[in-house]
């Protein structure tokens, strides 16, 4: 009878212990227990993503209908360092997938997102990066409904990576996209080129500035909302320039569009610390990666509207207009410069600035 009893204690021990409510991480690093799916997993889970994404345990997410076309864009995110001036990998992966979202014209509503940590990451960078995508997302008004955490051996992940899926709303009519582009259309950027890129280069430890660098990572929805209201049809187009930078669009736009895009170097804006950093890597501005700025083509009686809208917000108020679509060459970028002539802007055969994102 006292054996039964006994028994019965260090059962309800065993079984208040398992569902404590607050669960504690106590590993100073990451190990392959983390990401084997006991204990050790669930208090990560648990201590981290949880608490600070309020994702629940779940293999998938149900989610309440929307009505209007739906926008689902997935990326990855193997940026290094993980931690740079302005920035994370857990900020940087949430602006970005709603980035991709905002240039389809759709307002981001979910984010799942997964992790790939590397054995021996500090537990507390990667609460740091988990917390960061938790405050992004907050600021976006979005939602992270799922995600998925896998731990690989030393060596094998450079740290943490991240991968993501976002799905948003379309809520009007428009189709944005290179064929809705004309000759005469206006091309504009939402503000200074060339911050992401070189923020990450001074991170690396490539660069010895005394100015500072920051990336600009942010959210675009909003900016792009703006431009919305105020242009509504007369938008055309919208890109966000991450790798290959502004150049690296523009080609893909002349290419699909099948006109020429001609872009006057004096308009195009840089910030001096940017311009001097790629000056010393001897890499051209317009090559270098962005996290918060976009590209918009805008139908030419369209353009003092857009410019407006888009410096009414701040994340645009150093917008511009920095070139034109004309008919020929068709396929071709052309950079008009201060002396009068012009050349050709090109793709590049690979990335100077490999790993930005």
């Amino acid at each position: 009878m006292q054996q039964g009893r006994r028994e019965e204690e260090v059962l309800a021990a065993i079984e208040r212990r398992r569902r404590r409510p607050h669960v504690k991480l106590m590993d100073e690093r990451i190990t392959l227990a983390h990401g084997a799916g006991g204990k050790a997993t669930h208090a990560l889970v648990e201590t981290i993503f949880v608490r600070h994404l309020s994702t629940p345990e779940a293999d998938a997410a149900v989610v309440s209908p929307v009505s209007g076309r739906l926008a689902v864009t997935t990326d990855g995110y193997v940026v290094t360092p993980p931690f740079f001036p302005g920035g994370d990998i857990g900020e940087l992966a949430l602006n970005g997938t709603v980035n991709d979202l905002a240039m389809a014209g759709a307002r981001p509503l979910f984010v799942a997102a997964g992790f790939i940590v590397e054995e021996g990451l500090l537990t507390t960078e990667l609460e740091r990066a988990v917390r960061s995508m938790a405050e992004a997302a907050r600021g976006a008004g979005v939602q992270v409904v799922a995600g998925d955490t896998k731990v690989v051996e030393r060596g094998r992940a450079d740290g943490l990576y991240v991968t993501t899926t976002g799905v948003g709303v379309v809520e009007h009519d428009l189709d944005l996209g290179p064929a809705a582009m004309r000759a005469g259309d206006r091309v504009l950027v939402s503000g200074p080129i060339g911050d992401h890129g070189m923020a990450i280069m001074v991170a690396r430890g490539g660069l010895e500035l005394e100015a500072e660098l920051e990336s600009d990572t942010a959210a675009l929805h909003e900016l792009v909302a703006v431009l919305l209201a105020a242009v509504g049809p007369r938008l055309r187009c919208l890109r966000d320039p991450t790798r290959g930078g502004v150049a690296t669009v523009l080609n893909e736009l002349a290419l699909a569009a099948e006109l020429a895009i001609a872009v006057h170097e004096s308009a195009v804006p840089v910030r001096p610390e940017v311009t001097g950093a790629c000056e010393i890597l001897g890499i051209d501005p317009l090559y270098v990666a962005n996290e918060g700025k976009l590209v918009a083509v805008v139908a030419p009686e369209a353009e003092e509207a857009a410019l407006a809208a888009l410096r009414s917000h701040p994340l645009g108020k150093e917008a511009a207009v920095i070139g034109e679509l004309r008919g020929d060459p068709p396929g071709m970028v052309l950079l008009e410069t201060g002396f009068g002539g012009s050349r050709v802007v090109d793709m590049l055969a690979g990335d100077p600035l490999p790993r930005i994102c």
